[in-house]
């Protein structure tokens, strides 16, 4: 039952209506017999009063009072026509209108979309004055020189259409014409103006321009570059080929610096698929340098400008320290030490644990483990041979500083075991943990083979750096088959979950599990990495051969062992960060090893980043402290635009000793030509706000319709009254004086 009194609406079940009255009836018949009773009229009368005041603002709120606000529908509504200006636009792939059929020169989706805003279709709207009009744009993009502002303009729908709803409270339609693609992911969806339109009954009408079907393209997506390299040595340079042509394609990758030199690769590109690759280089001089990777315009292929990238890389000299503990001084052992020593760009330090002679002596060598953190934190690279924790071996307080030394300060450490067995000693103690295989117990002093066997390297072995010794990949696997083979190796079960399997044995498979024995892993452990040697015959790779391959290999896990940690290293602070060539709106993860004066880990006091943004803008911020004990630190910053991010860190207690790095944050285009067309997301815009996508044909049609619509009906908003919580501290104000007066009432 609903009734109202002006603006005081009523709205309750009729039993609901009878309850009330009825008891307001019956508790207005109390107050009376009440009062004929009393022998204090006056003051029972006031009380009666006061009681039937309560019951009546019971029933009166009973009954769901709500006091509507009429707003009346303004005279002049408006009609936006929103038309989508960002770089996607640009793409040549639509016809005009009535060109659609086929026939007609292929245009730009911008040619499209201007035309159809010459025809002024709109026209028919502002006739007797009965809407008003609005063309805009959004998205609109930068200029083409303006490179920074290109690499981070994007097509952001949800604020276009949100934007509009807030600002305009006499808006009665849109009209939008785009392509669909949105790409500001830092914003909602842009279904969710849609949902705010169709709440305030404003439909969308969309007109799609641009085909559904990407043209055909090869986009060099991203080159993965390291920060530096050391002079003279190879890097790996991976590279992401995006193809949408219906064709395979045989091409060449040129990397190119300024000086013209340039190396190629051969590559085939499956059709319609993402491509992953990499290419070597060789640094040939220290300091930045600007290179230029490349693949040729291909056949059929319609956009040229993103198949080419330009980046930096910065070559340096190498200084990197390393530790062998070994006990028997086995050939696998003597050959490491002659290959490390003889490296320029590495100093070697040797521990030979021997179970029946003093420590070893001598050049190269120490006589004790560096239990001291300030002396172990200086090495890179530990190499652990057929070692375990026991008498005349590593302690596991010793062991436990290894795993330390991995983890917390991004150093490397290399697992070489041998026929003893020792390394199973390890398995009980935390540095064990780090192994990334697993061992069989029962054959602790390995497996002995009768004649030499080859290792056989995998798909990630054959194109990584750590197991490179030619000059490209293609003759990667062919050096590996033609190596000198290995008699023994170690009883590996399988590798853990989460490791990379470099190389396998060729002729042996797992009794058990039937896959081939794993015997060159790596994995990650906290800030460093993890080499597994489960052989001991590399030295046998120098016959015939000489030192061609053997100082290689070596040379070559020594650098990719130590790379993350050598990125930025100061007398007082050591950096490293993840990306190391982070894109806009990525996340930098910085991690910092800080010394005090003496060489010790910092325990007390903090690490602090001044950070240069490419604009010339600074801001300071301290990292958080990890473990005390290492002197570790990390904290992370949002990369905002491209260009070079300058990072100074210093420890609070002095300036001296800081470090400063550059991370350099390339710009990749997130607003791309090229791409097809989202009718999909325009028509669930529509769909979700009562529109509908409609042809540029049909414009004239649909500006009809609006016009046609009758006048909107006046806005009725209902603000209910009982829920008010001044209401129920007014009742519950009545009840306590009535009580009280009733009390007071019957004392006098």
């Amino acid at each position: 039952m609903s009734f109202n009194i002006e603006n005081l609406y009523f709205s309750a079940p009729l039993p609901i209506f009878i309850t009330g009255l009825v008891a307001w009836l019956l508790i207005l018949l109390l107050c009376i017999v009440s009062l004929k009773r009393s022998a204090r009229p006056g003051r029972t009368g006031l009380l009666e009063l006061l009681r039937l005041l309560c019951a009546t603002v019971t029933v009166f709120f009973l009954f769901n009072p709500e006091w509507r606000k009429t707003i009346e529908p303004v005279k002049q509504p408006e009609i936006i026509i929103l038309h989508d200006e960002s770089g996607s636009m640009s793409t040549a792939d639509a016809r005009l209108p009535g060109q659609e059929g086929g026939a007609g020169e292929v245009v730009t989706r911008k040619e499209v979309s201007e035309a159809i805003l010459a025809t002024e279709f709109w026209k028919l709207l502002e006739k007797d004055g009965k809407h008003r009009v609005s063309v805009e744009s959004f998205s609109k993009a930068p200029d083409s020189d303006d490179g920074e502002a290109s690499s981070l303009a994007v097509t952001d729908i949800y604020s276009a259409l949100s934007d509009r709803i807030e600002d305009r409270p006499d808006l009665r339609a849109v009209i939008m014409i785009g392509d669909g693609d949105w790409n500001a992911r830092e914003k909602p969806a842009p279904v969710a103006a849609a949902q705010k339109m169709r709440l305030q009954d404003i439909p969308l009408f969309s007109v799609v321009t641009g085909a559904p079907k990407r043209l055909p393209d090869l986009d060099l997506l991203a080159v993965k570059a390291p920060t530096y390299g050391i002079v003279g040595e190879n890097v790996q340079i991976p590279f992401t080929i995006e193809s949408s042509l219906d064709r395979d394609v045989r091409t060449i990758v040129r990397i190119r610096d300024q000086a013209g030199v340039e190396k190629t690769k051969n590559i085939t590109i499956p059709r319609g698929s993402t491509h992953y690759d990499a290419i070597l280089w060789r640094l040939q001089k220290e300091g930045s340098s600007t290179l230029e990777l490349s693949i040729p315009f291909a056949d059929g292929e319609l956009v040229e400008k993103n198949n080419s990238r330009r980046f930096n890389i910065a070559g340096r000299p190498e200084s990197i320290r390393a530790l062998i503990i070994e006990t028997l001084p086995r050939w696998e052992y003597r050959f490491i030490r002659n290959a490390l020593s003889r490296d320029p760009g590495v100093d070697v330090d040797c521990l030979l644990l021997h179970p029946q002679l003093e420590e070893g002596d001598g050049p190269d060598y120490i006589t004790a483990f560096p239990d001291k953190l300030e002396e172990l934190q200086q090495y890179d690279v530990i190499f652990i041979g057929d070692v375990g924790i026991g008498d005349g071996m590593l302690t596991a307080e010793q062991a436990e500083l290894l795993k330390g030394l991995v983890e917390n300060q991004a150093s490397g450490i290399v697992f070489i075991p041998g026929w003893q067995g020792n390394q199973f000693s390890l398995l009980d103690n935390e540095l064990g943990g780090l192994m990334p295989v697993v061992l069989d117990e029962a054959l602790k002093s390995g497996q002995e083979e009768a004649t030499d066997s080859p290792l056989s390297l995998t798909s990630e072995g054959r194109s990584s750096l750590l197991t490179m010794l030619g000059d490209t990949e293609e003759e990667n696997p062919n050096i590996w088959r033609s190596l000198p083979g290995f008699y023994w190796h170690a009883p590996v079960v399988r590798a853990k979950s989460g490791t990379e399997v470099l190389a396998v044995h060729a002729n042996r498979r797992h009794p058990k599990y039937g896959h081939r024995i794993p015997l060159i892993v790596t994995s990650r452990a906290g800030n460093g990495k993890v080499l597994f040697m489960g052989i001991d015959s590399a030295w046998r790779w120098r016959r015939g051969v000489e030192d061609l391959y053997h100082y290689r290999f070596w040379g070559q896990v020594a650098r990719w062992m130590s790379y993350q940690r050598n990125m930025a290293a100061g007398e007082r602070v050591r950096l490293y960060f993840t990306p190391e060539r982070p894109l806009p709106g990525e996340n930098v993860t910085i991690n910092a090893n800080a010394f005090q004066e003496n060489g010790a880990p910092l325990e007390e006091g903090s690490v602090l980043i001044d950070l240069t943004a490419p604009d010339g803008s600074v801001r300071r911020f301290e990292l958080a402290k990890e473990d005390g004990t290492w002197g570790s630190f990390t904290g992370r910053f949002k990369v905002t635009m491209p260009g070079d991010w300058i990072i100074a860190a210093r420890t609070s207690e002095s300036e001296e000793g800081a470090v400063k790095t550059r991370i350099i944050a390339e710009g990749a285009q997130i607003e791309k030509t090229g791409h097809p067309a989202r009718p999909d997301v325009l028509a669930e815009l529509s769909r979700v706000s009562r529109g509908r996508v409609v042809e540029a044909s049909q414009l004239e049609i649909l500006a009809q319709e609006i016009y046609d619509l009758p006048e909107p009906r006046p806005q009725v908003i209902p603000e209910s009254q009982w829920d008010k919580w001044y209401v129920a501290a007014g009742l519950m104000g009545l009840l306590a004086i009535f009580w009280i007066g009733r009390k007071l009432n019957g004392t006098f």
